[in-house]
This record gives C-alpha cells, structure tokens and sequence, in this order.
C-alpha cells in the first residue's frame, strides 16, 4: 500500500513537473521575440525616424548591459522566493518597455525605455533562471526538460518574428509593439495561473545556510571554482555570437544584402525552428553523454557557419542554409550548461549561478551588439564582425574543452522530481 502511495505522489510530481515545463515554455516564446525585436525595427527606425543602425545597436548593448547587472540578483531572488513573483514583475517590466518604445521621438528614450526597463524585465525572463526552476523538478530527466522549456525562446519566434514583420508592414512599427506589449500582458496571466502557488513553492529551495549568504560571500565560493570561469568565459562568447551579432543584426545584413526584411524575418524564422530542435536534441543527449564535449562541438559548428554567412549576397538558398546551420546550435548550450551548473554547484545556489552566468552571456550580447553597429557604420559591411564572431566561437570550444565532467547530483531543492 505505501510503495503504491508514494507511486501516485511521483506520477503527480512529474505532472505537476511537466505542466510548469509548458508554463516557461510558453513564457519564453512571446517575451523572447519582445525582446529581439530590436534588429527587426532597425530598417524602420532608419527610414521613419533617420536614426542609423550604430545608434540602435547602441541602444540593444544597453538593453544586454542592464540585463547583465539585474541577472544575478533576480537570480538571487529567485533563489530566496521562487520563481512566480519574479516571472511577474518580469513580465510587467517588459510589457510596459514595449509599450513606453511605441510612443518614443527621441534616441534617448529608446535607450531608457528599451534599453533600462527593458532590460530589468527580460533579465528575469532568461533561459538561465528558466532552467534553474526546471532543475527543481527534475533530475534525471532534468537535460530533456531544460531543453524543452527553454526552447520556447526559439519556438516562439518561429512564427512569431515573421508575424511581428508582417504586423509592422500592415500597421506600422508604433502600432505593432502595442499588440507586443499585449500579448506579453495575456502571457504573464497564463504563467501566473499554470504556476500556481503550490508549484511556486515547491520550487523555493529548502531552507539552507549556504543559500541565505550574502552576495558576495557567495560569488567568493564561485571564483574560487575553476570551472566557473571556464562557463562564464564560454557563455560570454555564446552571447556575443548569438544575442549580440546574430539575433541584433541578421536582418540588417540581410537587407545589406539585397533581401526584403519579410525575407529576413522568414529567415530568423526558420533559424529559430532549427533552436527548437538544437535545444531539445542536446539537451536528450547532455543527459547520456560527455556534457563538455557536446558544448565544445556547439561552440566549434557555430564557428564555421559564419563562413557561410559571409557569402550569402544574392542567393537566398545560403540565407537560409546559415538559418538551418545556425540554428541548429543556436540555444543548445542552456541545458547544457544548467546541468553543469547543477552538478558542480549545486541546486541551492543555481539561480544566483545562472544569474551570473547569464550577466556574463549578455555583457557578451552587449559587446557584440555595439561592435557590429560599429563595425557597419565604419566600413558599411558585416565582414569583420562575422570574422569575430567565428574567432572567438572556436575560443569558447578551447574553454569547454577543458572542463571536466560531474554526474554527481546537487542538493535537491524540492521533493518533487522526474
């Protein structure tokens, strides 16, 4: 009777794992798109208000930056109070930045609206701290899990980033981000209402000493780790050639490059698609196989889709090659990282790790935005910052490389697992 008893209590707590997955998954998708919206509006931005793409691109590395500083501590919070108030407040943040964006005339309150609270809300809505509160419901499933839900960063877009383009041609750029800013409003209802209050606390960490240290006193274990360092480095590069030169300015290129910007977004689209796969394939194989080296492998083939995207004027069949190519390892890296964080940190301090390991992906994000701006209003071409990007991707699969694997399970922060 008690082996049949506490069956039924693990097959609620995977459901109730399962339904959270679908939660975050969701929560992803429309904020995400949001917040990558930036290098959809650029082509706009220069035609409507004659503000050139080094000046938005500046405004995307201050939307990074603000990410990178309130990362840790909505990590921290999430550590202290779970995940439900800061997926709120989040959420809150980003749909009132969407919706201060569409009334803007001015450079300087693209960067205070945009970039400052912008950059407050979606620091709280990242892969990173996402896979943190799946790490509370899982365990030996927690690789698959991470990737599914944070796949919804990509799966979004898929449709969504093309809709938004489409949008923007039938009622103008202003007009769109209020339906953004609206649907970002609907989804925080839905997250609130999937993520109940017993889930909400089920995903609080157990009490314990370590997790109620100060800031600092914890970032001090964490430098003193080695392999820290190697992930941050390694995440500060993904950032870079992800959040910085490829979701910023792939659609400027590409209309550098003679195509459409539906084109462009369709192409960001399928991008997107192939992260879908790349996010939840090896996220499967992280929980079977050696975690640094599947990172490695990342790092290295993103690498070598650059050359392929420096040749892509004129021919749409390379366009969309780069998206396959790109996209397939796009995202695959959050499941895997999470799960080393898990197991080399451990659960009670995981969302002030991810938190800043995350700053470190958007100081990244952050230098790559500004630098391709840069870059673009210096020579009018994209070359150098592709032939960056590809440099330091193979640098990033050096670091991985040289961190050593743990299969050893962290403190568990909650009794429920899958």
């Amino acid at each position: 009777m008690a082996a049949g008893h506490a069956s039924d209590i693990d097959a609620r707590s995977a459901r109730r794992g399962w339904v959270v997955v679908a939660a975050l998954f969701a929560m992803l998708g429309i904020v995400i798109t949001a917040r990558n919206a930036i290098g959809l509006l650029m082509p706009y931005l220069k035609d409507d208000l004659g503000w050139s793409y080094g000046l938005v691109s500046a405004a995307g590395a201050a939307m990074l930056t603000t990410m990178a500083v309130i990362a840790p501590v909505a990590g921290m919070m999430l550590d202290r109070h779970g995940p439900r108030a800061v997926y709120a407040i989040g959420m809150a943040l980003a749909a009132l930045a969407l919706g201060l964006t569409a009334l803007m005339s001015e450079p300087w309150q693209l960067v205070l609206c945009y970039g400052l609270v912008g950059g407050i809300g979606f620091a709280a809505i990242s892969p990173s701290l996402v896979s943190t509160t799946v790490a509370a419901y899982f365990d030996r499933r927690l690789g698959l899990a991470t990737g599914i839900a944070t796949s919804g960063s990509t799966a979004g877009q898929i449709a969504l980033m093309p809709l938004l383009a489409l949008l923007i041609g039938l009622f103008g750029w202003r007009s769109s981000l209020w339906i953004a800013a609206a649907a970002v409003v609907v989804t925080a209802v839905a997250v609130n209402l999937l993520i109940g209050r017993r889930e909400a606390e089920a995903a609080r960490p157990r009490p314990d000493r370590r997790a109620r240290r100060g800031f600092l006193a914890v970032f001090r274990e964490l430098a003193r780790r080695p392999i820290f360092w190697l992930l941050a480095g390694g995440f500060a590069i993904c950032g870079f050639t992800t959040a910085g030169v490829v979701k910023i300015h792939l659609i400027p290129y590409a209309v550098a490059c003679g195509f459409p910007v539906l084109e462009g977004a369709t192409a960001y689209g399928v991008l997107s698609a192939f992260s879908l796969a790349g996010l939840i394939g090896f996220g499967h194989l992280s929980d079977r196989f050696h975690r640094p080296t599947l990172l490695a492998s990342i790092y290295f083939m993103r690498g070598l889709t650059f050359l392929i995207l420096m040749q892509i004027s004129g021919s749409t069949p390379l366009l969309f090659a780069f998206a396959v190519l790109f996209g397939s390892f796009d995202y695959a890296t959050f499941p895997i990282v999470a799960g080393l964080v898990a197991s080399h940190m451990g659960r009670h301090i995981m969302g002030f790790t991810m938190g800043l390991i995350f700053a470190a992906h958007s100081l990244g994000g952050a230098a790559g935005s500004f630098l391709g701006g840069y870059l673009f209003e210096l020579f009018a071409r994209y070359d150098w910052v592709w032939i960056v990007s590809l440099i330091l991707a193979f640098l990033a699969a050096f670091l991985s490389i040289l961190i050593r694997d743990s299969r050893g399970p962290g403190p568990a922060l909650a009794t429920a697992g899958a």
